[in-house]
């Protein structure tokens, strides 16, 4: 676990982010807990938008366990998962990507 945080050592390090679209306090507080309750990804960064959240985590492959997590625990949303190119592993020069997962509950009308 040593290697974990001198690989995290700034906060500015993530591997993937995760879009809540619209607003939706439920949807925020249920990822923050399995997100604290993991062994393998940290919180680098929150930020809040007019159109949502975005949630910036250390780990690609859990991030896509979040997402369909999220996509049993509320059927009526939506997951749409998109990757960037990040850059080429120095070592094996494989290429390395940054996901992103979007997650969209359309609001309820009233």
């Amino acid at each position: 676990m040593a290697k974990k945080e001198i690989i995290y050592s700034s906060d500015q390090y993530y591997q993937g982010i995760l879009q809540i679209r619209p607003i939706n306090k439920k949807v925020l507080e249920f990822s923050a807990e399995q997100i604290k309750s993991s062994k393998y990804c940290e919180l680098s960064k929150l930020i809040e938008n007019k159109f949502g959240y975005d949630l910036y985590l250390t780990s690609n492959k859990f991030l896509q366990v979040l997402g369909n997590r999220l996509k049993h625990r509320f059927p009526e949303g939506k997951v749409i998962k998109s990757r960037t190119l990040f850059g080429k592993n120095k070592m094996t020069s494989r290429e390395v990507f940054r996901m992103t997962i979007c997650f969209r509950i359309e609001p309820v009308k009233e």
